[in-house]
């Protein structure tokens, strides 16, 4: 915890150090960083590099092979086992004259395989933060001493001074100098597709990202030049300290969480009745080697030796049946958590929206439909020479779809001025076939406006006056509050016969009318939300563009919207005030990406199981910090290797049907663990209550792990299983008190019946000596099995099991196998193989009439504790 405040406290230093250099003039930024109008000095580089060193993100790495093989082995159920084989070591090993290798033997396979799975799945892991380390290796030109070098990236230092334009990538945190039509791609940070525009004055921006005259490190130049002094490098940089967010959140996940708690409660019980056994045994019988041995065996038998086989083959399964859904899970453990979430943090470009821009709306200046703006801005589209962007292939697409490119064989281009940052529009000089002349142009409204003396009143030319461009303004900012992306289309009949056109002819223009583009939201988007929602999953989107853009997105796929908040409300909030704000909150924009981070903390910390669906760099910090990580197959490397679970079609309609494979594997896996801890506290029970009483012990200890084991077996085909349809319906935690209460109830369940079976051996068929010893523990380990054996038919399902409910074909042929096993090893001659004795046939009946007896104390039990519980498992 302390390495996380220490993180978050490195992250805030960092943002304070950009305010305040942002702030800075010039002369003062030279001092602080020991340079000058030139640069650096050639002299001091070395004690800059020894000060700064390297400029690359360096992260502590603690995941050595050596503490990776660590945390495999060391968990709280391999340790129980390995204290066990330890004493059993030297029970059955060093101190017998015959030594009996095979209960050592086991118990070491079971923690070398449960160690060797966990080691490999986390293995991975580890490559997240080393991918953003390895994202920028390249040269520049840095200016020292008033000259010109040429440098490795990993070379630079803050104060070098260094000349950038476009196609760039920013070596480090810079101030800019000077900047000319200077526009930077922040989407690598902010998730925003749109470049941003960057100056060498500081304009008051509050928000990191949006501070004007800062360029960060991973960001590039799409166009225009600057001259700019890197103030900070490597891990000082705004994207180094999300390198080191990334790393440091390494909290165990609520899988993880899960399994830890089950397995505290065993070790609990385990710690209660052990000795209590070890005392019993030792009082009554009077071997105190005997009683020790036959203790440590039921330590043995309350752990549920095949839970990491059976936990490991369950989420594999799942693993296989997600992978048919194009879902790829890349730690088995993310399986449970996917099917455990309840909150969905999503950005909403192409989750939400197709990822494409598509002409929405033309209109004239009143806001009314008009093909006559389609018109014009068709032209202007088709007959520019430059790369079409995705605006103008969205208006071709459009106006053919119209059947207007039948427009482009009755005019030719003669001219035309090119779009550039600057002026943010472009214009093409047209002719007709009738030898008439015009000149359109399209761009932002503000720049178009600017060059526009008249407007287009339906259909006449009249001056366009302050109120007139009131007006029209106010259709803008509707449509733009709508979240379009709106652009403005004028045009001017009266121009010069000469043949070349220049900036200055854009000029006395009329204004005709609005464009209006949006990335559409997916057609499967609003059911997909909807079924989510009717899974008991929330969608929240956590995205860095505007909040007009967000909020139409969301009104249209059925998102809650009413309460919203951009990251300047996150950032101007204590953890306290956002944690009560993001309960109704369904929409955040203007995000940064640690500000997704800790709404996802938040959110957590609020109880709730988190997903976060991301693809970009900007993702990686939520994307680490949720519950489980998920990406798609086409996002960048870092959140790939960031992320649990990959998606191979960004789609929320793959990721439901994900979420209901990870509740359907979740699910068969508490049912083993409930049958499991439930029969063999029962189990321990029965043998508490045997020891008091018997003059012999109830069962060998070899008798309690082939038992044990038979009855793991019986419950192989669970991974499987069917899960019946309402257990998918809401998201499935970790319960350890239910799990308890679960283990407790039919333990005693259990109980009374063996100690039934006890009163049977003991008094009808008169095994009631010594010499008779091995009948009645025969006959107590062949009625476990089987009763144990045909209860999970009952524990499975809340329904009527084989007719509401079928189990599927491999549990049913691990039920019946272990069955006929049992039958063949207690009612022939095998018997003698394991130091038991055959039974009397007789003795079959008492076992199924003991077993239905079994069957209704339990479905008692069911019909109670669903009236109370509203649910089964």
């Amino acid at each position: 915890m302390r390495k996380k405040e220490n993180i978050g406290e490195k992250q805030k230093q960092v943002e304070m150090n950009l305010k305040e250099k942002a702030r800075m003039n010039v002369e003062d930024l030279y001092t602080a960083l020991k340079s000058s109008d030139e640069g650096v000095s050639v002299v001091n580089i070395e004690d800059l590099q020894e000060e700064y060193g390297p400029n690359t993100i360096e992260i502590d790495d603690n995941h050595t092979l050596l503490n990776r093989l660590k945390e495999a082995i060391i968990n709280p159920f391999n340790v129980v086992f390995m204290i066990v084989a330890f004493i059993t070591l030297l029970t059955d090993v060093i101190l017998p004259a015959t030594p009996d290798f095979s209960t050592f033997i086991m118990l070491i396979a079971i923690v070398f395989i449960s160690a060797f799975i966990s080691f490999r799945e986390q293995a991975k892991s580890d490559e997240a933060a080393q991918k953003l380390k390895n994202m920028i290796s390249n040269q520049l030109d840095v200016i020292r001493d008033g000259v010109e070098y040429t440098v490795d990236v990993e070379e630079v230092v803050p104060g070098d001074l260094v000349k950038l334009s476009s196609g760039d990538m920013i070596p480090g945190d810079v101030r800019f100098l000077e900047a000319k039509d200077l526009f930077i791609d922040q989407a690598s940070l902010t998730g925003e597709s749109v470049p941003v525009e960057k100056f060498a004055i500081f304009k008051g921006d509050t928000d990191i990202t949006d501070i004007s005259n800062i360029g960060f490190m991973g960001t590039n130049i799409v166009s225009g030049s600057s001259k700019a002094m890197v103030i900070a490098t490597g891990s000082d940089t705004y994207f180094g300290s999300m390198a080191k967010s990334l790393y440091s959140v390494n909290e165990k996940n609520s899988f993880e969480k899960g399994v830890d708690a089950i397995s505290g409660l065993l070790i609990k019980f385990m710690l209660v009745m052990v000795p209590i056994i070890f005392l019993i045994n030792s009082f009554t019988k009077g071997d105190y080697l005997s009683a020790l041995l036959f203790a440590i065996t039921i330590a043995v038998g309350l752990a549920p030796e095949m839970l990491p086989v059976i936990m490991t083959t369950t989420l594999a399964k799942g693993a296989v049946e997600m992978s048919k859904k194009k879902t790829i899970v890349k730690r088995l453990g993310a399986i449970q958590t996917f099917g455990e979430m309840n909150i969905l943090c999503t950005d909403k470009t192409g989750t939400l929206t197709e990822d494409e821009v598509v002409l929405e709306r033309y209109m004239d200046v009143k806001g009314n439909e008009s093909l006559r703006i389609l018109r014009h801005a068709f032209l202007n589209s088709y007959f520019q020479t430059g790369l079409k962007n995705l605006i103008d292939i969205a208006i071709i697409t459009r106006a053919e779809k119209e059947k207007l490119n039948v427009l482009k064989e009755k005019y030719v281009r003669e001219d035309e001025i090119p779009f550039d940052f600057s002026r943010r529009r472009m214009s093409v000089v047209l002719r007709d076939d009738n030898g008439k002349r015009q000149l359109i142009t399209k761009g932002a409204v503000d720049e178009i406006l600017s060059i526009c003396s008249y407007v287009d009143i339906d259909g006449q030319a009249i001056e366009l006056t302050e109120e007139l461009k009131k007006s029209a303004y106010e259709v803008y900012e509707k449509n733009n509050n709508e979240g379009l992306r709106v652009l403005a289309v004028a045009q001017k009949n009266e121009i010069h016969d000469v043949n070349t056109f220049g900036v200055q002819d854009e000029s006395n223009m009329v204004l005709i009318g609005f464009v209006g583009f949006l990335d559409p939201p997916k057609e499967s988007a609003k059911g997909a939300i909807a079924a989510l929602k009717t899974h008991g999953i929330e969608t929240v989107v956590l995205t860095g563009d505007s909040e007009g853009v967000a909020l139409t997105v969301c009104e249209k796929v059925g998102i809650e919207v009413s309460h919203r908040l951009t990251g300047r409300d996150v950032e101007a909030m204590t953890d306290e005030e956002l944690k009560e704000r993001i309960k109704e909150c369904h929409l955040f924009s203007k995000l940064s990406p640690l500000q997704k981070q800790r709404v996802v903390r938040l959110y957590q910390e609020n109880g709730n199981t988190v997903g976060y669906m991301g693809d970009g760099i900007n993702d990686s910090p939520p994307l680490k910090q949720a519950d489980v990580g998920i990406s798609v197959d086409t996002a960048v490397d870092i959140a790939k290797e960031t992320a649990d679970i990959i998606l191979l079609e960004k789609d929320l309609n793959v990721l439901e049907e994900g979420v209901i494979n990870g509740r359907r594997t979740f699910t068969n896996l508490l049912k083993y663990i409930k049958m499991a801890t439930s029969g063999n506290f029962g189990n321990m029970l029965s043998v508490i209550i045997a020891s008091i009483f018997l003059p012999f012990l109830p069962m060998l200890p070899a008798h309690i792990l082939i038992q044990n084991l038979l009855n793991d077996f019986a419950q192989i085909g669970m991974p499987s299983d069917n899960v019946d349809p309402e257990y998918l319906k809401k998201p499935k935690k970790w319960d350890t008190k239910g799990i308890k209460r679960f283990m407790v109830a039919f333990g005693v369940i259990s109980t009374l019946l063996d100690v039934l079976c006890f009163l049977i051996l003991w008094f009808v068929f008169g095994f009631n000596t010594i010499e008779k010893a091995v009948l009645f523990q025969t006959g107590w380990f062949t009625f476990g099995i089987l009763s144990q054996t045909l209860i999970i038919h009952m524990i499975r399902t809340s329904k009527l099991p084989f007719i509401e409910s079928r189990s599927s074909k491999g549990l049913l042929i691990s039920t019946a196998l272990i069955t006929l096993i049992t039958l063949c090893i207690s009612f022939t001659g095998i018997a003698h193989i394991f130091d038991l004795s055959k039974m009397p046939i007789t003795f079959l009946a008492y076992i199924v009439g003991l077993i239905m007896i079994y069957i209704a104390l339990i479905q008692v039990y069911k019909v109670r504790y669903i009236k109370k519980n509203h649910e089964w498992l």
